[in-house]
């Protein structure tokens, strides 16, 4: 099975009430965590790809990783850029066999955000490949995406018809409450997705799918194991999963997630090193560390998403 495109997966994933998760990944070890809980649990994928991640694994290695994935499982994959910030990043992916690409221009003007999406749209339908666009801005920090509080805004469901219909993108991310990064809400909060937002976005666009950004839920067992394996990361929260399902039963079609993952791994390697301080095979700690990864996927799968059994 070559790489497929997010139109079917979004298509099932809406008209089943559930979400499909977009795992990010840097090498070997993460993609072979990620796709292992989806091929014991069935579940169809989407493996998304920073331009950091580009920067730091080269976009041959993960496009290989990520085939070799493909041909392992069996399983229905998107390889999908997360966070483009410029047409030539985009058509740099979408020629070199990416199947999904997001433009990210909502720090932009709301017409500035339109012009450069479907710039995207234009050449990524060209090529078979879909669009992911965003509306509103999420606060917090991934990888270049550095966004204070101050200058976070929630998406506004009277813009989101007229963007959709001018850009013509695929799928697009709104902002109801998440937050990039691990550094979220502190302990003591209340954080809440906007779900009225949300209903509000559906019933102008129905049947359109819907992407949340930010939705890792900064699991407090890794915190802790960090911190007391020679960390310093202070407490943090964020939306709680149970908000995160509703979504998914709404017009959330693609949830992300990535801090959880860099926290499995972390605090992993960590409590590894710190109980077997003379070791250096790789193989030693990245193993355990994979297993974390795959452990913490299948979670979300189950829990969160409710995508199991739906390849």
């Amino acid at each position: 099975m070559p790489l497929v495109t997010t139109k079917e997966m979004f298509e099932k994933a809406y008209n089943g009430g559930y979400a499909v998760g977009a795992f990010n990944v840097n090498n070997m070890e993460i993609v072979q965590g990620i796709t292992e809980a989806a091929a014991e649990l069935n579940a169809p994928l989407i493996l998304q790809v920073s331009k950091g991640a580009r920067a730091y694994a080269n976009h041959t290695y993960l496009i290989k990783l990520v085939e070799a994935a493909v041909i392992e499982t069996g399983l229905p994959i998107a390889l999908h850029l997360d966070h483009g910030n410029s047409f030539e990043l985009c058509k740099s992916c979408i020629d070199g066999g990416f199947t999904s690409v997001m433009i990210d221009a909502s720090s932009k003007s709301f017409e500035e955000n339109i012009a450069l999406t479907r710039q995207v749209v234009e050449y990524a339908h060209d090529h078979g490949v879909v669009v992911e666009a965003e509306l509103g801005t999420l606060a917090g920090i991934e990888d270049e995406v550095n966004v204070s509080a101050e200058d976070s805004s929630y998406t506004r469901p009277e813009d989101v018809q007229e963007f959709v219909e001018r850009t013509g993108c695929d799928s697009l991310a709104i902002a109801i409450g998440t937050s990039h990064g691990a550094y979220k809400f502190k302990p003591g909060t209340d954080p809440k997705l906007r779900l009225d937002i949300l209903e509000e976005v559906q019933k102008r666009l129905p049947g359109f799918p819907i992407v949340l950004h930010g939705s890792s839920s900064v699991p407090q067992e890794f915190v802790k194991m960090i911190n007391e394996n020679g960390g310093n990361m202070p407490g943090a929260i964020g939306i709680p999963e149970e908000q995160l399902r509703m979504a998914a039963k709404m017009a959330v079609c693609k949830i992300n997630i990535d801090s959880d993952l860099r926290l499995a791994m972390t605090a992993t390697i960590r409590k590894y090193f710190n109980e077997h301080p003379d070791h250096f095979d790789p193989r030693q700690y990245l193993a355990p560390a994979r297993t974390a990864i795959k452990e913490m996927v299948k979670h979300k799968i189950v829990d969160v998403l409710g995508c199991d059994g739906k390849a």
